[in-house]
């Protein structure tokens, strides 16, 4: 798996990346299928303070990419929001692949 973690206006810390990293662990415990994750964080200039700080995220999966975003006034508060939008996701991407056509008791028993 590649991860790439890139800031857009804004400084990517150590202590930034390892927070992120951290929390993709959360997502690829229930997908181990990932081959690619772009990670971009970015501060928009706005005059409003909400919803400035963004995060946004594509991971490429076997079959399909997924993608997710999320803005909040904390960068914290959008890469958590981002994971909990990309767990969603790929845990249904997960649930659509697996498949759930299994033979009936009354088949097997005839």
């Amino acid at each position: 798996m590649n991860l790439t973690i890139s800031g857009h206006h804004l400084e990517v810390t150590p202590a930034l990346r390892t927070y992120v990293t951290e929390k993709l662990d959360r997502v690829m415990r229930h997908f181990d299928q990932v081959v690619d994750v772009k990670v971009l964080l970015s501060i928009d200039n706005q005059k409003e303070k909400e919803k400035r700080q963004r995060a946004e995220c594509n991971i490429l999966v076997k079959g399909s990419d997924i993608f997710a975003e999320s803005a909040h006034e904390d960068l914290y508060a959008a890469v958590d929001n981002l994971v909990d939008k990309l767990d969603r996701q790929v845990v249904k991407h997960k649930d659509k692949i697996q498949d759930h056509h299994h033979e009936s008791s009354k088949r097997a028993i005839q």
